[in-house]
């Protein structure tokens, strides 16, 4: 059979050229993201996500946000940050140690009152008041900010002074939670996420923190210096504001703005 051959024009030649480059993928490559605890089980679903949709792997740690800072001003080559508050990012940038411009709120957290025993807390949190021997776990407030909000929550229902001297402090959301799960706690003041995971709700019994206790948790995302070149992770922080990403957030029970 016959093989026969047509020899393009140059022009026709490099638009062609040109077009098929922009037709391949980006080379896939990684990023490097510190996320803070209490996203563990949202962040787990974006990044399998991600990957499929781009082809880029989100390489995640999981710890508190505060020592994820310090770690980053120690030079960690972290180049994403999944915050739980919107003053680290904003203080990073400040510090030159993150990109100016690139925060974004990527979900809003909830604060629960949580017991492994069910039946145990009741709808408005009067079990702190009734049960004056329970011991009550919370993440670090220095460096965990569902911590600081678990603390504002106790002034707020004046309750403070006397759940103090019982408090158990985890160096992390994940920690608090594990001490309640294992019973070395009977209470903690834990993520929503951490309790009611889609389709699997932890088991025992809650109480949603009302906002009006303590001050928005609002969680920013940051693109870190080490990142600013890195394509993977600006594609990450745009990932994290595509509807597919959002609806994983929101169904771990995340506000959004």
């Amino acid at each position: 059979m016959p093989v026969f051959s047509m020899k393009l024009p140059g022009r026709v030649a490099g638009m062609l050229a040109a077009a098929l480059a922009l037709a391949q993928p980006a080379q896939a490559d990684t990023v490097q993201v510190a996320v803070a605890a209490n996203f563990t089980g949202p962040m787990k679903q974006i990044a399998a996500a991600f990957q499929q949709a781009t082809g880029h792997e989100a390489v995640l740690l999981f710890g508190a946000t505060g020592k994820f800072a310090a770690q980053i001003a120690n030079g960690a080559p972290f180049e994403v940050l999944l915050a739980a508050d919107d003053e680290t990012p904003r203080r990073l940038e400040q510090q030159g140690l993150a990109v100016p411009g690139s925060r974004s709120t990527y979900a809003v957290g909830r604060l629960v009152l949580y017991s492994a025993q069910p039946g145990k807390v009741d709808a408005r949190g009067e079990v702190l008041r009734a049960d004056r021997q329970a011991r009550v776990a919370i993440a670090n407030p220095r460096v965990a900010p569902y911590g600081e909000a678990a603390l504002q929550t106790l002034q707020a229902l004046g309750v403070r002074a006397d759940v103090e001297p019982r408090l158990v402090t985890g160096e992390s959301i994940t920690q608090a939670f594990q001490y309640v799960a294992s019973g070395n706690a009977e209470l903690g003041f834990v993520a929503l996420s951490q309790v009611a995971a889609p389709g699997q709700p932890a088991a025992g019994s809650w109480w949603v923190v009302p906002e009006s206790l303590h001050a928005p948790i609002r969680q920013d995302a940051v693109l870190l210096l080490p990142g600013r070149d890195k394509p993977a992770a600006r594609a990450l922080l745009d990932y994290l504001k595509s509807e597919p990403a959002r609806a994983v957030i929101r169904a771990w029970g995340y506000g959004l703005q």
